[in-house]
C-alpha cells in the first residue's frame, strides 16, 4: 500500500452504507426481456427523477419474516432478507406481490387491492394465509454506492419473474410512470436524454440486454452469487464526473490517487503536463499515440525536490517531450533507467542525459543480439537483479528494486517501488491489451516465469498497482497478474487446438482459428505472439 504520508489528498471517510435492496422484475415478450421501472419523485433525496427498480432500506421486520416466505436450499439468511426487502418495497411501491396463496396461486390484482400498502407488511400477508416468494427471487449483482456520495447504500440488485395477473400501480408518493421496457431501449432513451438513469442502472442494463429471455437470466443466477460486486470510482474526464468500474481501465488509477473517492483526478490522456499520481511519482505521456502504444508511452519520475529523481523510461527522442522531463525535474535527475530497448522507451536516454549538467548514469540491461535493429541499446552499467536504487534525503526514501523479466523483450527489467508498494512493469503488463511477445527477442516461457516472479514479488512487497508504459495504472495486482497469466494459457490451448486440427498449416491458418475471437485486422499484430506460442508448444513437445 503507498505511504499516506505520499498521498496527493487529505482523506476523509466516506459516509456509512445503509443496507437496502432492489428487483428487476422481469417478462418475456416477442421482441425480448422487458423489465419493470419507475421513475422517482423529483423532491428524492436520491436519485431524483432517476429511472429505476422498485427497491429501498431493508428494515429489521425483513429479517423477522423468514418463517412467512419460501425459501431455496442454498438461498443463505441475508439472501432471504434481502428478498424480502424486495417483495416488500414492490409491493408497496409498486402494488407488485410476489406471494402465493396456500394451494400455491400467485396473489392477483384483486387480491393486492383488499392490502394496504402504509400497513405492516408481513402481519398483512399472514392473516390472509400468504407466502411469500422469496425462493422465486434471486441475486443478480452486489452494488455499493460510491465512495463519494454523501447517501451510500450496500444493496444488492435482485431478478425475479413478474407474477401473472398483476398490474404495477406506482404509489404516486416516491414513485411514478411505472413502465415495461426493453433494456436497449430504455439505454437508448437515457442517450437521447428523456429516460434519465444512475450509473448501477445504466450498467445493469447493459449486462442484461444480452440475456434473451428471464429463464436464461434465472439460471445464470442460480448459483447463488452476484454476477458481480461493485463499489464505482468518479474521476474527472473533459471536466465532467466520470464513473468506472473494477473491470474498467481507469479504476485502479482512481483507487490509487484518490482512496476515499473524492473526485479530483482528470483522467485525460495529454503530453503537455505531468500527471501527479503520489506525491513521489509522476507520469509524463510521450506524444506518440498509436495502435501498438495506446495513448502514448508513460514516462514516470520517482522522487521529490528534495532526493531528486529517477526518470523511468524516457520514451523516444522526441525533443518536446525529452524537455518536459528536464523541466518537471528541474534537472535533478540522479538515474535514467530503461525497462528495454524498444524505440518507444530508451532513445530519449541520451538526448535527456545531456541536458543535465551532472550527466546521471543511464542503466539497464543492454539489448541481446536477438534485438531488432532498431532497439540496440546500451546503459552506461548494467543492473543487477534484485538491485536497490535508492534516493534519499533526510527523513524521506524511495527505493527501486530491479527484477530481471525477460519474455516481451530479452532485456526487460520491471521495478518495484518499495516503500509504497508499487510496480512499474514496463512492457511486461499493459492496461487494456496484453503485450506483444515478439521472438526471436521476445520468448513466450521467459515471459510466463517472469509474470511468477512478478507474482512473488506482489506477495513479498504487498503491491497493489501496477504502473504500466502504456495506460493508466492497474488495481489490485495480485489477480491482474494471475488473469494475464490465464489468458495467456487459455490463448495457448487455442493455439495447440489450431496446431492440431491443421497439423500442417502455416501460421496464417493458425491464426484465423486461434485469434477467431480478435479483430481481423489485429491478426498480423497478433502473428508475433502466436509464433511464441508456437515455439513454446514446440519447445514443451505438446503437439505432435
Amino acid at each position: 500500500m503507498p505511504r499516506t504520508s505520499q498521498l496527493l489528498y487529505t482523506q476523509r471517510e466516506p459516509a456509512p452504507t445503509r443496507p437496502a435492496a432492489t428487483v428487476l422484475l422481469l417478462r418475456d415478450t416477442a421482441e425480448g426481456i422487458e423489465v419493470l421501472m419507475t421513475r422517482r419523485s423529483m423532491t428524492a433525496s436520491f436519485a431524483p427523477g432517476a429511472y429505476v427498480f422498485p427497491g429501498g432500506g431493508i428494515d429489521a421486520a425483513d429479517a423477522q419474516a423468514h418463517a412467512q416466505s419460501t425459501r431455496r436450499a442454498g438461498q443463505g439468511d441475508l439472501q432471504l432478507t434481502q428478498a424480502i426487502a424486495a417483495i416488500r418495497e414492490s409491493f408497496e411501491e409498486l402494488g407488485v406481490l410476489l406471494a402465493r396463496h396456500a394451494d400455491g396461486r400467485h396473489v392477483t390484482t384483486d387480491d393486492i387491492a383488499a392490502l394496504d400498502r402504509q400497513a405492516p407488511f408481513a402481519a398483512q400477508c399472514r392473516e390472509r394465509g400468504l407466502m411469500l416468494a422469496g425462493a422465486d427471487v434471486f441475486t443478480l449483482a452486489h452494488w455499493i454506492t460510491d465512495r463519494d456520495l454523501p447517501r451510500r447504500f450496500d444493496v444488492p440488485f435482485l431478478v425475479a419473474r413478474m407474477p401473472e395477473g398483476q398490474t404495477p400501480v406506482a404509489d404516486e408518493t416516491e414513485q411514478f410512470e411505472p413502465v415495461w421496457v426493453r433494456p436497449a431501449d430504455a439505454l437508448a432513451r437515457h442517450e437521447a436524454g428523456d429516460f434519465f438513469m444512475i450509473f448501477p442502472t445504466l450498467r445493469t442494463l447493459e449486462r442484461l440486454q444480452k440475456y434473451a429471455s428471464v429463464e436464461t437470466v434465472l439460471t445464470a443466477c442460480a448459483h447463488e452469487k452476484p454476477l458481480w460486486i461493485s463499489c464505482p470510482r468518479a474521476g474527472l474526464l473533459g471536466g465532467q464526473d466520470a464513473r468506472y468500474m473494477e473491470h474498467d481501465s481507469p479504476y485502479g488509477e482512481l483507487a490509487l490517487t484518490s482512496p476515499d473517492g473524492q473526485i479530483v483526478h482528470s483522467l485525460d490522456w495529454q503530453s503537455e503536463q505531468p500527471v501527479s499520481l503520489l506525491k513521489n511519482v509522476m507520469r509524463l505521456t510521450a506524444p506518440n499515440p498509436g495502435m501498438m502504444t495506446g495513448p502514448g508511452t508513460n514516462s514516470y519520475i520517482v522522487g521529490t525536490a528534495s532526493t531528486g529523481y529517477i526518470v523511468i523510461d524516457p520514451g523516444p527522442d522526441h525533443a518536446a517531450h525529452i524537455g518536459r522531463l528536464f523541466e518537471a525535474t528541474g534537472g535533478r535527475i540522479e538515474a535514467i533507467v530503461c525497462t528495454h530497448s524498444h524505440p518507444d522507451h530508451s532513445p530519449g536516454a541520451r538526448p535527456l542525459q545531456a541536458l543535465c549538467a551532472h550527466r546521471p548514469p543511464i542503466l539497464g540491461l543492454p539489448s541481446a543480439a536477438t534485438a531488432r535493429a532498431d532497439s540496440r541499446f546500451a546503459p552506461d552499467r548494467s543492473l543487477l537483479n534484485q538491485e536497490l536504487l535508492t534516493l534519499t534525503h533526510k527523513a524521506q526514501i524511495h527505493t527501486l528494486k530491479v527484477i530481471f523479466t525477460p519474455g516481451h523483450a530479452a532485456n526487460h527489467v520491471c521495478l518495484v517501488l518499495v516503500e509504497d508498494g508499487l510496480l512499474f512493469s514496463g512492457d511486461h503488463i499493459l492496461n487494456g491489451s496484453t503485450t506483444i511477445i515478439n521472438p526471436p527477442d521476445g520468448e513466450m516461457s521467459a515471459y510466463l516465469d517472469s509474470l511468477d516472479r512478478l507474482s512473488r514479488a506482489c506477495d513479498e512487497h504487498e503491491i497493489d498497482f501496477i504502473l504500466p508504459a502504456h495506460g493508466h495504472v492497474l488495481g489490485e495486482a495480485p489477480q491482474a497478474i494471475a488473469q494475464l497469466r490465464a489468458h495467456r494459457l487459455k490463448r495457448e490451448a487455442r493455439v495447440a487446438a489450431a496446431m492440431q486440427a491443421l497439423p500442417g498449416g502455416t501460421l496464417q491458418d493458425w491464426v484465423a482459428l486461434a485469434y477467431d475471437d480478435t479483430d481481423p485486422r489485429l491478426w498480423p499484430i497478433a502473428l508475433r505472439s502466436l509464433q511464441a506460442h508456437v515455439d513454446r508448444i514446440e519447445a514443451l513437445g505438446r503437439v505432435a
